[in-house]
């Protein structure tokens, strides 16, 4: 029997709108008693004083990036597990953008298989599915949505933009009797063009040409105006704008069976951030080529709509979007930077620093969007801290102070603006 006692820690739950000191129980894998004082336990139970310590359900991650199979030097199945649980997510879905593709029942197995020979004696995090909408070398065919709908997939998602329309109706009537989360990134590459951050006065400061606004919130408008004709549910992932967030609550407003994601780094930063001047106190390298993000980091003013769409509930979820690219990938100049950059092993700690501890989030309302929204998103049941649940939950400590370095992460990657920073909180290992 495997028996841990957390006594005095902090609970949230933002299913039953908890967040109180307590006792935990966990027996076995399951939450066995949530009280005040816990007094009866197993003679050989682990006790832990975790007074300033956090306990919620496990973190649930809706979209990141693996290397393998193709790009093994960036991040394996086995390094991703391990980056996942060291952040606190317990639940985590690979989007299908690997070598080969997730665009067919053959490459589905194969990231299966390799997810269970790289899965180790703990439980998390769980692994789920994205698979392609679209193959070809343009994405100009639909995949087999029937068939990969019909192996457990978590849904269907490119990862980059589906930008024929045509196309986009088609796969929208074929998924709707289909019941599987749909996730679209919406961006118009034509308006885009050549742009690597986003238009605005730095941009032209940085002498970096800029995308406009417009790229997204066009994109999204017609997104909104297919889902309002045929009814079929859509997740918009990676908002990033003050503007798409007003199109997605007056679509909210209407009823139409939308949802919405940012990803964490739009909620912290901004395109000062790319000369160095940040909106926390970290400064950065000035054209840090980790800060060179698909979609790109917004104005000031588009961060803080994200902040207030996160508050509001006009956006569900903030995903990681974990995006690993080896050291010789990254260390190009800004414009020729592959975007994207890692982030579940840091990214709790530091929006709890610069959202929670600021008073600009509740501690209920991070935790919500981390991990009970997320996962209704996937059409999952979101985890509970009561008794007789499965003891998937995350323990953290806000106070602790480490350090951003390679020989600290999991991943097999460092693209990261915050290598070799100090920041505060940690996600403590838990053994059961």
């Amino acid at each position: 029997m495997n028996s841990q006692l957390f006594q005095q820690v902090r609970i949230l739950d933002p299913v039953s709108h908890t967040d109180k000191i307590a006792d935990v129980l966990i027996i076995d894998g399951k939450i066995a008693a949530v009280e005040e004082n816990v007094s009866e336990f197993p003679t050989k139970t682990d006790i832990q004083d975790c007074r300033g310590l956090i306990l919620g359900p496990g973190l649930v991650d809706l979209h990141s990036h693996s290397g393998e199979p193709g790009f093994e030097e960036r991040e394996t199945i086995e390094s991703l597990m391990q980056a996942s649980k060291a952040g606190g997510f317990t639940r985590l879905a690979i989007l299908p953008d690997i070598f080969p593709p997730v665009d067919n029942l053959a490459g589905l197995a194969r990231l299966q298989n390799l997810a269970a020979q790289a899965t180790d004696k703990s439980t998390f995090p769980l692994l789920y599915y994205w698979a392609a909408i679209t193959q070809g070398v343009k994405g100009e065919q639909m995949t087999e949505l029937g068939e990969l709908a019909a192996t457990g997939v978590v849904g269907f998602a490119d990862g980059l933009p589906l930008e024929n329309l045509a196309l986009l109706r088609r796969v929208l009537e074929y998924l709707k009797p289909l019941n599987k989360s749909v996730a679209l990134f919406c961006n118009n590459s034509g308006l885009a063009g050549n742009g690597v951050m986003r238009e605005g006065y730095d941009s032209i400061r940085l002498g970096l040409p800029g995308v406009p606004t417009m790229a997204e919130s066009s994109a999204l408008a017609a997104v909104l105006e297919l889902v309002d004709n045929i009814g079929t549910p859509v997740h918009i992932m990676r908002v990033s704008t003050a503007r798409s967030v007003e199109l997605i609550g007056v679509a909210k407003s209407r009823g139409l069976p939308i949802t919405a994601s940012t990803t964490w780094m739009h909620l912290l930063l901004d395109t000062q951030s790319i000369y160095g001047k940040s909106p926390l106190d970290t400064q950065f390298i000035p054209y840090d080529p980790n800060l060179r993000l698909e979609p790109p980091l917004g104005n000031k003013s588009d961060r803080l709509a994200l902040v207030q769409g996160i508050k509001d509930g006009v956006l569900d979820g903030i995903a990681i979007d974990h995006t690993p690219f080896s050291y010789e990938e990254k260390t190009v100049a800004f414009s020729e930077a592959p975007p994207g950059a890692i982030g579940l092993e840091i990214a709790l700690s530091l929006l709890w620093e610069n959202l929670v501890e600021t008073g600009e989030l509740s501690a209920l309302d991070l935790w919500r969007v981390l991990s009970t929204t997320p996962s209704k998103c996937l059409g999952l049941s979101p985890g509970e801290i009561r008794p007789q649940k499965s003891a998937e939950v995350t323990l953290f400590a806000p106070q602790e102070i480490w350090v951003v370095e390679k020989s600290a992460l999991k991943s097999r990657s460092i693209n990261t603006p915050w290598l070799g920073k100090q920041i505060k909180g940690r996600v403590l290992e838990l053994d059961f």
